[in-house]
């Protein structure tokens, strides 16, 4: 094989590999567009002990006999919420169920968006990474549909859309639309807001 056959063969290869990683980037920047970042894993430190993240999902007994809440794409709940804060903890300091009546905005207060204010009215909230959510959240804890608010006879609900690194209540992990206690922490990612008044 002579010098130009020997230059020819690699400038094929070469060009084979560049067409392959050109392929590779395109295959990747679509799945990006169409599924979103990878989310994070919280750290096991943060999903335990003292973090306000619980290890394990905390439902009710009555929860786990309901199918579980419906993907991003549904536009209401099917069936009828079944799962709330332990009669003690939702009724604590004389917290009653956030409604139409009773909730008017939706507050941040902590995350890298905290003092921000929501007003709240009939529509569902869609919470998430994606540039559709009502309130977008952006950080590496955060699913790109993460969870909805959503109205159940007049109460406001709470319904983790099968994230990542989940939706906590008061500290207790969402696994079922679950009612809103007024003033209550809602967690996700690292944002933190309540429902007020």
């Amino acid at each position: 094989m002579n010098p130009s056959e020997l230059t020819l063969l690699v400038l094929r290869f070469g060009f084979l590999l560049l067409l392959w990683l050109f392929v590779f980037g395109i295959v990747y920047a679509l799945r990006t567009d169409l599924f979103g970042q990878r989310v994070r894993k919280l750290p096991e430190s943060q999903a335990s002990g003292a973090s306000p993240f619980p290890a394990g999902p905390a439902a009710s007994p009555a929860a786990s006999a309901h199918p579980a809440p419906a993907g991003p794409t549904e536009p209401v709940m099917k069936a009828a919420p079944v799962s709330s804060l332990p009669s003690g903890a939702n009724r604590a300091g004389g917290h009653a169920n956030a409604s139409v009546q009773s909730a008017h905005r939706l507050v941040i207060t902590s995350g890298p968006r905290a003092g921000t204010e929501l007003a709240l009215g009939r529509d569902p909230i869609t919470i998430g990474r994606s540039g559709e959510s009502n309130l977008v959240i952006r950080d590496d804890y955060t699913s790109t549909h993460h969870a909805r608010l959503l109205l159940w006879n007049d109460e406001w609900m709470i319904q983790d859309l099968d994230s990542t690194n989940g939706t906590f209540l008061d500290g207790r992990r969402v696994t079922v639309p679950t009612q809103i206690p007024l003033d209550t922490p809602i967690k996700i990612g690292t944002t933190t807001f309540e429902l007020r008044r």
